[in-house]
């Protein structure tokens, strides 16, 4: 196990999240420290995919220590310097927006913001609906910054849902190898 201490946030794309947990598990495996994040929304919200509750325990299962569900709680992670890299997977549109236009009103786009001002990686794992369209100035503007690295992403249902990207979450581990040696995996667009 590498002795370094990973964020892995969780948004909203409920859809995803199963493989998000897959992708936890992975990370899990290999690094010493991995804290769990959830955003608020997916910290209450019961849909079709599976219970708030269920994914929580589940992520707290995996890592070993409580979820960080609200901003008071995600706020140290900067001053403290808790965390060598932060995942945030999946990212939804929501949060790429306010990680690009600098808003920090959930425990996800605080632990992104705090963390962001060490100076250390972050991998962003994109699951949006509107990544070809409203969400893709907010994607333009964090290609462009220091320390973001992406997971390759893509369209995932070019003909019913053509503004969609959802990135391949089986390439978290060696996007964030890549994030530590500083370079962006490729290729970027699947």
């Amino acid at each position: 196990m590498e002795p370094k201490t990973i964020g892995f946030a969780v948004c909203g794309s409920f859809c995803t999240h199963s493989r998000a947990l897959a992708a936890l598990e992975q990370v899990a495996a290999q690094y010493e420290h991995v804290i769990p994040i959830v955003s608020e929304i997916t910290a209450i919200t019961d849909t079709r995919f599976g219970t708030a509750r269920d994914l929580i325990q589940k992520m707290e299962d995996i890592c070993g220590c409580k979820v960080i569900s609200s901003v008071l709680e995600a706020e140290p992670i900067g001053p403290k310097k808790l965390l060598d890299l932060l995942v945030i997977a999946p990212c939804t549109g929501n949060t790429l927006s306010k990680m690009a236009a600098g808003i920090t009103d959930t425990s996800v786009s605080m632990a992104a913001k705090a963390h962001q001002r060490n100076g250390r990686p972050m991998v962003v794992c994109i699951a949006s609906n509107d990544g070809l369209s409203g969400s893709a100035p907010a994607i333009g503007q964090l290609l462009m910054r220091k320390n973001i690295f992406f997971v390759p992403f893509g369209q995932d249902d070019a003909i019913n849902k053509p503004t969609s990207l959802i990135a391949n979450f089986e390439q978290i581990p060696q996007t964030i190898q890549a994030a530590f040696a500083g370079r962006q995996i490729q290729p970027l667009l699947l």
